[in-house]
């Protein structure tokens, strides 16, 4: 009987080929299921990237642009002390609404009153003094006509009636100027709008040496929303209109109005003028645009975004903002060429719709531009195009087309999205 050493060394050597081959075995089966894999190149490879493309399909596109504006009031009136007085009343609510010739402030009129009576006094002294002059003038005509009188005297008495006649209107004047200092004294509104608070209190010296300014009353429907839009890209656009790339879009005088929250205003703004010189510190120019604000929704000084169509054009389409890149040296995208291999390629982009770009020249119909899935990609190798859709879309992505990030759609859908 053989020792314990042996019998174990004879029982491992014995186990050593079944070992071998059962590893031997093992390699071969995954060899042959890797190789066999659906979508997975012999000698089990790395299979194509998966990537969500939209294909290209050039149509009608509105060339919009969204612009930084600021609400104006249609017209802002100053009230002010047009005479010196102390305020005795305020006569309206503040931020309220008031209408064209309502009473805001009375001053004390004591003083006005007085001399408005003393013009009057006037006015009446110079009229008992040219009926005078008047009746001595008819009395004297006919001894001048019968030489009964000199000559000095007859002018004398024409003279006399002249300077009461003029007497009497410098008395008028007078009195209508202190009429109208009567009527300052009772401070009205210029214009209707929506006032504001009250710059002075009863018992406030005003108008002494200046006009001083009481309140400030803003008419608020409607409003102007002055805008700005850069030189260079007011050129380029005019340059396309006479080259006949674009064309003028039907209705561009009327614009919509994006608050600061995102939202459109109901109602739209109609375009009433652009500024004629370029402003030299930012290169802008400056257009003028009028907005309904019926319910006085709306207040100057508010910084809103138009969005205006100034263009259109027959031949542009329309890509995710994702799918461009955008650098110093242009604008490119990656097309699905040969192969299913990606491509770069150089396009030309005219504007902006929301996470859209308008793309106006560089790619041809039928062509599929790769929209999410470049991070997965492999350099030189093919990849797996799969139709893509916004996300949110009803549309549900392929099993393939999930890793990407976004979720697939059908190819109509896509192509769709591109030429909107």
């Amino acid at each position: 009987m053989p020792s314990r050493p042996e019998l174990k060394t004879t029982t491992s050597r014995a186990l050593v080929p079944a070992v071998v081959g059962g590893l031997l075995m093992l390699l071969t089966a995954c060899g042959q299921q890797d190789g066999g894999a659906k979508g997975g190149p012999p000698g089990g490879g790395m299979p194509p990237a998966t990537v969500g493309v939209v294909t290209v399909q050039p149509g009608n596109v509105a060339l919009i642009a969204e612009l930084p504006g600021r609400l104006e009031a249609w017209r802002v009136a100053q009230v002010r002390a047009r005479v010196p007085g102390i305020v005795a009343k305020r006569l309206f609510t503040e931020g309220s609404a008031v209408s064209a010739g309502q009473p805001l402030f009375q001053l004390d009129d004591a003083a006005f009153r007085a001399t408005l009576a003393s013009a009057e006094a006037a006015v009446a002294r110079a009229e008992a003094a040219l009926a005078q002059a008047q009746a001595q003038l008819r009395r004297n005509q006919p001894l001048a006509e019968a030489k009964a009188i000199s000559a000095q005297e007859w002018l004398l008495t024409q003279t006399t009636a002249q300077q009461a006649q003029a007497d009497l209107a410098t008395a008028k004047a007078v009195a209508l100027s202190a009429r109208i200092n009567l009527d300052y004294a009772a401070i009205k509104a210029p214009i209707a709008g929506r006032i504001g608070r009250a710059l002075v209190t009863e018992g406030a010296l005003v108008g002494q040496g200046d006009a001083t300014q009481l309140a400030v009353i803003q008419q608020t429907h409607p409003l102007y929303v002055n805008f700005t839009q850069s030189a260079s890209d007011a050129l380029r656009l005019r340059k396309a209109f006479d080259a006949g790339q674009l064309k003028r879009a039907a209705g561009a005088t009327e614009l919509r109005v994006l608050l600061d929250d995102g939202t459109e205003y109901p109602l739209p703004a109609r375009l009433l003028f652009s500024d004629p010189t370029v402003d030299a510190a930012t290169g802008q120019v400056t257009l003028r645009a009028e907005l309904p604000n019926p319910n006085g929704l709306l207040l100057p000084g508010l910084f809103v975004k138009v969005r205006l169509v100034q263009a259109s054009t027959d031949h542009a389409i329309r890509l995710p903002q994702q799918a461009v890149t955008r650098g110093s040296d242009g604008d490119t995208v990656l097309v699905v060429g040969e192969g299913n291999k990606p491509a770069p390629r150089q396009i030309t982009i005219g504007a902006s719709q929301g996470p859209y770009w308008v793309v106006t020249g560089g790619l041809a119909a039928g062509e599929k531009v790769i929209v999410d899935g470049v991070m997965k990609m492999m350099p030189g190798a093919p990849v797996n195009p799969v139709p893509w859709s916004p996300p949110g879309t009803a549309a549900a992505a392929p099993a393939g087309a999930a890793s990407s990030g976004s979720p697939g759609g059908a190819a109509p859908a896509a192509s769709a999205a591109a030429s909107r």
